[in-house]
């Protein structure tokens, strides 16, 4: 019988595939179903090796009461681990370690305070994946049913780029695909222009607004959020084309600004977090694309190995370098007045500077004051929570200057935005990198209406 029933649903998907672009509807909706437990799967089954991380908890570790421990956790010697998230309120961090490891760090400090938040890490990991991987693109169905469908699970490059492409087929008078340069391993980097046409206000004089996703690699809340804007921008193109956002703006979107680094995310480590070029050290691949930025950009402390890894000079990752040309040479004429950089987790909103706490940024004070407004439009649409700080507690650069250097953050506000923001999406740490599919839509719906209140922002802005 359940053989029967297994070939009935895959004939069923072979049919539907000719129809359907992306995942299938998902068939497998009863709970045993859904994600099995992985160590029950053939290691052929699993989308990566699951078992590299099997000996790998996450603990939240407080500092609280011991500075010689939050200096160590922000420069690690002895100990190996990957830093996760913190939480400046809180005084607590977040980091994945190997259980061996963890002894180390206990044996070091004694009284460590610590609880573990995600302790089966295969399983969490492999639960982000799609259920189905059968995914096929057509023109021939309606996009909006396509795209009901493309936002129930994280989408891999490919997909990403073929619902991208459809979009521009379908609505070819407001969306553009540019491609600004290739990666280190020859991936096209994309621009999505969203303009709608306005015959009272000439292309290059509309207040342009810059919107990122996927600088790391493994925030691929931060991707599915930068589609999900562009999304209900078509949408409300659709049901109100005069609207003064779609009429007196312009859109700069990078969904995937990491696009070697995502891919890896899905064939090799789902916890990747740099790019993938080469480095001075063999077998050590990788530049933090937001260490890269030539906007007091310091060599990190951080070895080429590292996850910090800044880079032996300024723009040196093919990412930063392509936006920097790509912004000073094709499109040095759009006046920038909003810039948003989107991250995950920890719920905050941060402002400049991310290098220092002593330098002032200009108009700081209604830098906090747009910043809690957008903090209160998210409250307002869903109930979650957003903090409101300056990246350079954040980014620990009170203790290491390097920490916060060459940020995307600060290039963009000293050199061409107005008004700059990094926003971290969900969550608080429960999930972390790996919140569920569950959330792309409460997540996505959540930083819309908080991009919508940044653009209106603008439009009444009189610079």
């Amino acid at each position: 019988m359940m053989k029967l029933l297994l070939s009935l649903v895959f004939l069923l998907q072979t049919v539907w595939s000719f129809q359907f672009p992306f995942a299938i509807p998902n068939l497998f909706s009863s709970p045993s179903y859904q994600h099995a437990h992985y160590s029950k799967l053939d290691p052929d089954d699993q989308p990566i090796d699951l078992l590299q991380y099997k000996d790998d908890v996450v603990i939240r570790v407080s500092y609280a009461s011991s500075p010689p421990l939050k200096e160590f956790l922000a420069n690690p010697k002895e100990v190996q681990f990957n830093k996760w998230g913190k939480n400046s309120n809180q005084h607590t961090i977040d980091i994945q370690i190997e259980e061996e490891e963890l002894v180390k760090l206990i044996e070091k400090f004694p009284s460590l305070e610590y609880h573990t938040i995600i302790e089966d890490l295969p399983q969490h990991i492999y639960e982000t994946f799609p259920v189905s991987e059968q995914q096929v693109i057509t023109q021939d169905e309606d996009f909006h049913v396509q795209s009901e469908l493309f936002f129930k699970e994280y989408r891999d490059l490919a997909t990403i780029n073929s619902w991208l492409n459809l979009l521009q087929a379908t609505y070819p008078e407001v969306v553009k695909i540019e491609e600004i340069g290739d990666t280190f391993e020859h991936r096209k980097l994309n621009v999505v222009h969203f303009s709608v046409p306005n015959d009272d206000i000439e292309h290059h004089n509309k207040k342009t607004i810059v919107i990122t996703g996927g600088v790391h690699a493994r925030e691929w809340i931060s991707v599915s959020s930068t589609l999900y804007m562009i999304y209900q921008l078509v949408k409300l193109y659709g049901t109100w084309p005069n609207s003064k956002i779609l009429t007196q703006l312009n859109f700069l979107f990078i969904p995937v600004t990491n696009p070697d680094g995502y891919e890896y995310t899905w064939t090799t480590d789902r916890l990747w977090r740099k790019n993938r070029q080469e480095t001075p050290i063999p077998r050590c691949f990788g530049i933090d694309i937001d260490h890269s930025y030539g906007y007091h950009w310091t060599k990190s402390s951080d070895w080429a190995c590292g996850e910090e890894y800044s880079g032996e000079f300024p723009f040196e990752a093919f990412e930063s370098r392509l936006w920097d040309e790509y912004l000073n040479n094709t499109n040095k004429d759009h006046t920038i007045y909003g810039y948003i950089d989107l991250h995950s987790y920890s719920q905050e909103i941060l402002y400049p500077y991310a290098y220092s706490c002593e330098q002032q940024p200009r108009d700081e004070e209604n830098l906090i004051e747009l910043a809690w407004g957008i903090a209160k439009s998210i409250r307002m649409k869903s109930g979650s929570n957003y903090n409101v700080l300056p990246a350079c507690i954040d980014k620990d650069s009170d203790l290491l200057p390097d920490l916060g250097a060459g940020s995307a953050l600060d290039y963009m506000y000293h050199n061409r935005a107005f008004w700059a923001y990094q926003f971290k999406l969900r969550d608080t740490g429960g999930h972390g990198f790996l919140l569920p599919a569950k959330y792309i839509e409460p997540v996505g719906d959540e930083i819309v209406s908080a991009i919508l209140y940044f653009c209106k922002f603008i439009l009444s802005d009189d610079r």
